[in-house]
């Protein structure tokens, strides 16, 4: 190849990542930078007003408060339960571990608004499900879960998926020899758990802590069918009434609070690398997998155990929920009788917020993949095969949008779209376009993470040679690259679509009139006292999730490992 094609090509590859850096810093520092200057400079000026009046207001600090105890309990409850389901999946010779894993990690693809709603149907004196078995508590009870308690209880289970997800990676590589030579020395199997493989645990679990202690705090579903109703306001929660209430008006106020919320989820940021500064937990051995405890006498209990634990936070709250969807009105046993699918009727053909959310959910979801995937191809490339000091900073604005809660984003939109674009004079705020902007900035991380992990798999020969023969980037990304990595490229777009299509905490805050989303009409069928039309609609996004979720495991095999989370 001549010194000069080779120019041109670094010409050309310069380019198209020039234009990644441009793409990310849009989707990702833009909004944010929008947002710090709102909160210290609102209307262009540069005033604390705004701050002072947010900073003084005590309910500012109630919510504060609040969020912090939720978000405080939940993690702890989350930690508690993923830690030890983790352990037992992947250091144990249970059986039925595939089954067991896909039942776990369900929860946390299913929305948390779904979540509380499904709870609350099991749990108060109205419940079908236990009005049909006789154990409803007498009319007039109020129900638990509308308190904080009730509030830490559901995040903890939404969560711990989180933290037995990333513990489980770490276990996966953990060396043998360090847990052979712990037996051989006549440690007992809990003394090595202590002494070896929990001390060397620590990084992903401190990162699954970070983790739900970041999702919790900016939940939006689950305090919002929880709090509101017992007047118990969170951060996200306050945000939401304070927008609702006063429209564009209170946005400097709103950006502020949104602000500190982002403040306390890089706190818990920063606390989680100062955590892993102390001590160096690098394993200088590797070898293949640690083989797995035998339970002996002790494999049957604890199977029934995991399995009663599967039975409390997935079938008993989903039999809630259906159970009330097929009842004609709330309160009403589920009886031959009584039993009926007018709601669903409802819900599919006769409510037409109900129909329009069903669209515009799965086409924000399906579009907002096919452009994540669209990304995530060329940017991985970079990521992996390219690595330089400003590929990490710009990884690491990647991952920004995602770490931080879901309303500092749709807040930060709002600041960007309310008036109309420069040069174009178009304005994207009350339209369908602000929720897509955000899918696509929120959950670009989700996409790009199975694409690059890919790559880690990929024998970059095929690559260097067409480039030696003269293709250009672009043509061995379609050619060569793109087959390759299209199987790891689809478990991410369904990763997207998943968690875009329930999702609630950002279109809460930027659904209009005709852009409603399906959390936002199962939210206000909630708030509007329609529990069984949101318990149909909410039975109808869990099926579509379930059938999705089995569909991956067809071609679960050509996957690199850790890809599917609900696959072991």
């Amino acid at each position: 190849m001549s010194g000069s094609a080779a120019k041109a090509m670094r010409g050309g590859d310069l380019t198209l990542l020039w234009g990644l850096v441009v793409l990310v810093a849009v989707l990702s520092i833009l909004p944010l930078a929008r947002l710090v200057l709102e909160g210290i400079a609102p209307g262009g000026a540069l005033s604390s007003g705004v701050i002072g009046a947010v900073l003084s207001d005590p309910t500012t600090w109630t919510a504060v408060r609040n969020s912090l105890v939720t978000t405080f309990g939940g993690t702890v409850l989350a930690v508690v339960i993923g830690s030890i389901v983790a352990c037992f999946v992947a250091l144990t010779d249970m059986r039925a571990r595939n089954a067991f894993v896909f039942c776990f990690v369900l929860p946390l693809m299913i929305a948390p608004q779904v979540t509380a709603l499904a709870w609350l149907q099991v749990t108060g004196p109205s419940s079908a499900l236990l009005k049909t078995l006789g154990l409803a508590p007498p009319l007039g009870t109020r129900n638990p879960l509308y308190s904080a308690e009730g509030i830490i209880l559901l995040l903890g289970i939404q969560y711990a998926p989180l933290v037995f997800l990333t513990l489980r990676a770490g276990l996966r590589a953990l060396p043998k020899e360090l847990i052979e030579a712990g037996l051989a020395a006549g440690a007992g199997k809990l003394t090595v758990l202590r002494t070896i493989i929990l001390p060397l645990m620590t990084p992903p679990l401190v990162a699954g802590i970070a983790l739900c202690f970041v999702s919790s705090l900016g939940n939006f579903g689950i305090p919002a069918f929880l709090g509101i109703p017992a007047n118990y306001l969170v951060l996200p929660t306050l945000i939401y009434q304070r927008l609702s209430g006063l429209g564009p008006s209170a946005l400097s106020e709103v950006a502020v609070l949104s602000t500190l919320i982002g403040v306390i989820a890089m706190a818990g940021i920063v606390v989680q690398d100062l955590m892993l500064r102390r001590r160096d937990f690098r394993i200088t051995t590797t070898s293949t997998a640690a083989r797995p405890f035998e339970l002996r006498g002790w494999r049957l209990p604890s199977e029934i155990l995991l399995w009663a634990l599967v039975l409390v936070i997935l079938v008993v709250p989903l039999a809630g929920l259906v159970a009330t969807s097929l009842v004609p009105s709330y309160g009403v046993p589920l009886t031959a009788a009584s039993a009926t699918l007018e709601n669903y009727a409802y819900v599919m053909f006769d409510h037409a917020a109900s129909r329009r959310a069903f669209a515009n959910s799965f086409g924000l979801s399906a579009a907002a993949a096919v452009v994540i995937v669209v990304v995530s191809v060329p940017l991985a490339y970079f990521l992996v095969w390219r690595r330089s000091r400003m590929l990490r900073l710009l990884n690491l604005a990647a991952e920004l949008p995602y770490a931080l809660p879901g309303v500092v984003l749709a807040i930060a939109a709002i600041l960007i779209f309310l008036k109309p674009l420069p040069v174009f004079g178009v304005s994207l705020y009350n339209t369908i376009w602000i929720i897509f902007f955000c899918y696509v900035a929120r959950f670009l991380v989700l996409g790009l993470r199975p694409v690059a992990s890919g790559y880690h798999q990929l024998d970059r020969t095929l690559e260097e040679a067409a480039q030696v023969a003269g293709a250009g980037l672009l043509r061995r990304l379609v050619t060569i690259i793109l087959p390759l990595v299209a199987p790891a490229a689809t478990a991410g777009a369904l990763l997207v679509f998943l968690t875009a299509f329930n999702e609630l905490t950002v279109s809460a805050l930027l659904w209009s009139s005709g852009n409603e989303t399906l959390g936002v009409v199962v939210f206000s069928f909630e708030q509007g006292g329609d529990s069984t039309y949101a318990a149909a609609l909410a039975v109808l996004t869990v099926i579509v999730t379930l059938a999705l979720m089995l569909a991956t495991l067809l071609f679960a095999r050509k996957l690199p490992q850790g890809v599917l989370p609900w696959r072991d």
